[in-house]
């Protein structure tokens, strides 16, 4: 397990957080949540899909368009392998021991 990449940016992490919450999320939640415009949340949840992080399905409600994301297996795996290496850096600096 060791650092992703891709979830070093605290904003991509503040997003697949979100999304590892739910099954699927409208757009506008994960923006408001991320405190994020809608072109910075476009342009991160591209560099996601691009990676097979995130699903995203455009569809409508009535005449209004909606977008939804959903965290993929890849992306699971991704920020739990993320977090678990984080967990080892707290856990060493608190003395503790962690598995290599």
């Amino acid at each position: 397990m060791e650092f992703d990449p891709l979830l070093a940016d605290s904003t991509r992490l503040k997003i697949v957080a979100l999304l590892a919450s739910c099954d699927w999320a409208e757009f506008s939640f994960v923006r408001e949540s991320a405190g994020l415009s809608k072109s910075a949340l476009s342009k991160q949840i591209a560099k996601l899909e691009a990676n097979e992080y995130v699903q995203v399905h455009k569809g409508y409600v009535g005449k209004f368009p909606r977008t939804s994301l959903k965290l993929t297996d890849t992306g699971r795996t991704a920020i739990e392998d993320h977090l678990a290496a984080l967990q080892r850096i707290v856990d060493q600096s608190r003395g503790g021991t962690s598995s290599p």
